[in-house]
């Protein structure tokens, strides 16, 4: 079982009359935490893309990860996910290849369509379009990345004429493509497009094995092989000290999740508002049910279960905690290098 890293950075912003005057504080803790991962036997990051939140989190994804390749030599680089319809896919392309290029063939390439009302509107890109410019944009920069010879597009959000794209990335013809994905339909169309799956951290367990298990039979359906690395579970996970540490844990998560989906939401709260139904309780019980909090033997045991059930790839988000990177690369990833049986006899 291999475990990546899995969320964001957040940079505070100077306040007048304060001492705080770095507000890349929490970028650089990321970054450091990402170098001792690597060292730790972590094989990956996956960083988030998110916009006008006014707390700081991730915008910049392709720079923050090409100053960690820097730092780094062998872990995976990836984006979890970059929301194409904002970008133009041919810059995004240039941008990805270097970084592909400058880190030797380590970025995994995440996209994703977006979700959240208020990034639309700061974009003046109406959210009805997001479909159609997500399926363009992957159009323009599979051509980019694969292309040796000048092409030509016209399409409806986007217009190039003879263009070469530079430079070329490492892995050939392209960086593995993720997409994200949270139905049948939507895990369906991940497979028809030949990309790797990347599951979300609020999939309750039973849900994340279904569409493992339907993404597994629809890519042997189609004659192509099943590798269990094709496939990120993102999980978040904390290493309780005590009944009150844990509670304070998902306490966090819950408010975390109420904050995220505030920024969310339709202002008129229609039925296209994926959230606009949820009610306090279902959400903790979401919250606490897809948390993979506790004392290390039950985080051990709760993994082990993803892992009977086809998981082998698990994205961590750890809360931006260094000490429960350490300890769970101290106290739990030694027993997933053992068979399946040592872990089960806990």
């Amino acid at each position: 079982m291999r475990f990546g890293l899995f969320g964001s950075a957040q940079a505070r912003r100077p306040q007048p009359g304060t001492e705080l005057t770095d507000s890349s504080q929490g970028f650089r803790e990321w970054i450091e935490n990402n170098v001792e991962a690597e060292a730790l036997g972590f094989h990956s990051t996956f960083v988030v893309e998110h916009h006008f939140t006014g707390f700081g989190q991730v915008s910049a994804s392709l720079n923050l990860l090409t100053w960690l390749g820097a730092r780094t030599t062998t872990l995976r680089l990836g984006t979890a996910v970059l929301v194409l319809p904002w970008h133009n896919p041919v810059l995004l392309a240039e941008q990805a290849a270097t970084l592909d290029l400058l880190s030797g063939g380590r970025l995994d390439f995440g996209v994703g369509k977006g979700y959240r009302w208020n990034e639309f509107a700061g974009f003046c890109v109406d959210m009805e379009e997001a479909d159609g410019r997500f399926n363009e944009a992957l159009e323009v920069i599979t051509k980019s990345f694969a292309s040796d010879t000048p092409f030509s597009h016209r399409g409806r959000y986007w217009q190039y004429d003879n263009i070469v794209v530079e430079p070329p990335s490492a892995q050939r013809p392209h960086p593995p493509f993720w997409m994200g994905a949270g139905s049948t339909r939507s895990v369906r169309e991940v497979v028809e497009r030949g990309y790797n799956l990347l599951l979300g951290q609020y999939d309750l367990p039973d849900q994340a094995l279904g569409f493992v298990e339907q993404f597994k039979r629809d890519v042997e359906a189609r004659g192509r092989a099943f590798d269990p690395m094709q496939v990120g579970v993102a999980r978040a996970v904390h290493i309780a000290r005590d009944r009150g540490d844990l509670a304070a844990a998902l306490e966090r998560r819950y408010q975390g999740h109420v904050r995220i989906n505030n920024l969310s939401r339709r202002p008129d709260g229609d039925d296209r508002d994926r959230f606009a139904h949820e009610d306090e309780r279902e959400v903790r019980r979401l919250c606490d049910e897809t948390a993979i909090f506790g004392t290390p033997d039950q985080i051990a045991r709760k993994l082990e279960d993803l892992r009977a059930g086809g998981v082998e790839y698990v994205l961590i988000n750890f809360g931006g905690s260094r000490e429960n990177i350490r300890r769970f690369a101290r106290e739990i990833m030694p027993a997933f290098d053992a068979p399946r049986h040592a872990v089960a006899a806990k």
